[in-house]
């Protein structure tokens, strides 16, 4: 799944074309919502954790979540698309572009014009995020005590670093990442977490956010672009120990974590 800075190099990359551009023809033949018509001002394109968000004057906002198979491409009007048109989940087009979703599972549009709905459904489906660790002035703060207002305290530390509503933006990568970095147990609970520590992994995971906003070639480690110290690298030696590194599913969404037994030993 996409991670928080993903989302934010799309966001970066469809602004240019379509903000303050005319919407010349929609399409999405799954959407959720009202339907934004040709002739709309398109106001703004950007990321909010794992969300894309295309604002469109008079209160509409397109939202897409890509899930493991969605993306969006940018191409010029009559360019050949890479690939078939029955993936199609939304189109955007205004003059000298078309910005293309494609497998995205959800793909709805919603009013931020009548903020006040319920956390979390269609009258506000962002609203239920934690601060963007994306973004540069996140309150860190703010973040940290959702662990205790929101989380579960007795889910592991790896399952609370991907609730998007204590902090989003991070994924697997991250989240296994920062764990071996400040070198964590990740099945602690939460709970047995100490409240600086939990901060200190939040900190980490924003600087690496940031670090990667402008590349794909994700670096967590010091190293040629695209080094990581265990995420993807199972069986393969921990970079501070030489270890075997492990990988295993576990949560409710069977998500994968990495680590070093050694450098993360368990804390039960």
């Amino acid at each position: 799944m996409p991670e928080g800075d993903t989302l934010h190099r799309v966001a970066n990359r469809l602004r240019p074309a379509l903000a303050g551009a005319t919407l010349m023809r929609f399409e999405a033949p799954r959407l959720l919502g009202d339907r934004p018509a040709p002739g709309l001002r398109i106001e703004d394109v950007e990321a909010v954790g794992k969300h894309l968000l295309i604002h469109f004057e008079g209160g509409l906002t397109l939202r897409t979540h890509l899930g493991m198979p969605g993306s969006w491409h940018l191409y010029p009007t009559g360019a050949r698309w890479r690939k078939p048109r029955h993936l199609l989940r939304a189109l955007v087009a205004v003059e000298g572009w078309e910005a293309v979703c494609f497998s995205a599972p959800q793909v709805q549009t919603y009013r931020r014009d009548r903020p006040g709905g319920p956390l979390g459904t269609a009258l506000d489906p962002i609203g239920h995020l934690g601060p963007d660790l994306c973004t540069p002035d996140v309150d860190l703060d703010a973040a940290v005590a959702r662990f205790d207002t929101i989380g579960d305290p007795q889910a592991s530390i790896a399952e609370a670093l991907l609730d998007q509503r204590i902090a989003s933006g991070i994924g697997n990568v991250y989240k296994s990442e920062v764990l071996h970095r400040l070198q964590v147990d990740p099945f602690a609970p939460v709970a047995t977490i100490p409240v600086a520590v939990r901060r200190r992994l939040l900190d980490a995971a924003h600087r690496l956010l940031l670090l990667n906003l402008t590349t794909t070639r994700r670096t967590t480690v010091a190293g040629p672009a695209g080094s990581v110290a265990v995420y993807s690298r199972a069986r393969r030696p921990c970079p501070r120990c030489g270890t075997p590194i492990r990988m295993v599913r576990h949560g409710s969404q069977n998500r994968s974590t990495y680590w070093c037994p050694r450098c993360q030993p368990s804390s039960g």
